[in-house]
């Protein structure tokens, strides 16, 4: 059985609930957000039990935003962003499982009825293959996905097709597993190891190399947890291999730099934004306060400046002058850190 039919088996099939998982992946009611949980209430019953993502997807200022959801499943997402995106957004679900869009597309209608307005649609495709539906290019605004890349072949293939149908500014938040080492590709082919979300874990540095090479330079991780692995079988097959479920934001921008460069750029956020009034989060090592000049890199400037959350922002400085290395970006330089005078000339 290849790594498709595995999927479509396992997660159509094999599994019946979010119960049946053999891992603790799945976010429970205890990880959300109070501003979140009315949302996910109001998604069918049926539709949030076959839910089997590893991270909560809800960054903000969605309303009125064209969203892509790769692996929607049973649409559980999908239809939690449709309500955050509004009547005047809307939001695509791509999956290839028969019986989860089944699922997905049943609950169209009820979920219309329930919000007053219409603005889901379910594709079936795959999402290595995303040439071969008909999406526009550079026409999503932000692109999302829940524990599904780690279930598929040619990963490299999904953030190349991620950074070509956003538009400029535009965000790749995604929840995904991910390994400690590089994992034996034997593994692959056991089922429940891969349908778990294990076996095709990427590498944590293999998925930042995977990601530069797309486009999407500086890669920005908002929350990370380890998980368990509840099965005594799979946790020995596994082992000693770690995992995490781990969220990330990525920003379909030309020109960022691959460290934090320092030109003296400070942003100071100005409030405003829906659940996120007194304090704005990039990022786990970002969190910025209404009315504080908050220094940042260069890279940090233009992910606020030239993406979606510009409109809450004053922004401070530009990149004529270079300082080096942002202090504290975990990044020194090479050279000798002795603290000697320089001398002049470049002779030995």
């Amino acid at each position: 059985m290849n790594i498709q039919d595995n999927v479509k088996e396992y997660y159509g099939s094999t599994l019946q609930s979010s119960g049946d998982l053999k891992t603790d992946a799945c976010c429970t009611i205890e990880d959300t957000p109070a501003w979140l949980a009315p949302v996910l209430a109001n998604v069918h019953p049926e539709v949030s039990a076959r839910y089997y993502g590893c991270g909560l997807l809800a960054p903000l200022a969605l309303k009125g935003a064209r969203i892509l959801d790769l692996g929607s499943g049973s649409g559980r997402d999908a239809y939690a962003l449709a309500q955050l995106a509004g009547p005047e957004g809307s939001v695509v679900g791509v999956d290839m499982t028969p019986e989860q869009l089944g699922v997905a597309r049943g609950a169209l209608d009820w979920h219309a009825d329930r919000f007053g307005y219409a603005n889901v649609e379910f594709l079936e495709g795959d999402i290595e293959k995303l040439d071969a539906l008909d999406l526009a290019p550079s026409s999503f605004d932000v692109i999302v996905s829940n524990c599904v890349i780690n279930l598929v072949a040619d990963k490299e293939a999904v953030f190349r097709a991620a950074w070509r149908l956003l538009k400029p500014g535009g965000e790749f938040y995604f929840a995904d597993v991910y390994a400690d080492r590089r994992l034996p590709s034997s593994l692959r082919d056991d089922p429940a190891a891969h349908g778990e979300c294990l076996a095709g874990a990427l590498y944590w540095n293999d998925f930042l190399t995977v990601a530069n090479r797309a486009g999407f330079v500086d890669p920005r991780l908002v929350t990370d947890r380890p998980l368990t692995i509840n099965s005594p079988a799979l946790r020995e097959k596994l082992a000693p291999a770690i995992f995490h479920s781990a969220t990330y934001r990525l920003f379909r921008l030309d020109g960022l730099e691959g460290a934090c460069e320092d030109y003296g750029q400070a942003v100071i956020y100005r409030g405003g934004l829906d659940n996120s009034d007194a304090m704005f989060t990039l990022d786990a090592h970002h969190h910025i306060e209404r009315g504080r000049v908050f220094p940042v890199c260069g890279n940090t400037f233009r992910m606020l400046r030239d993406s979606r959350f510009a409109p809450w922002f004053d922004f401070i400085g530009d990149e004529t002058t270079h300082y080096g290395i942002f202090p504290g970006c975990g990044t020194v330089s090479p050279f000798d850190q002795s603290g000697d005078a320089p001398v002049s000339g470049a002779c030995c």
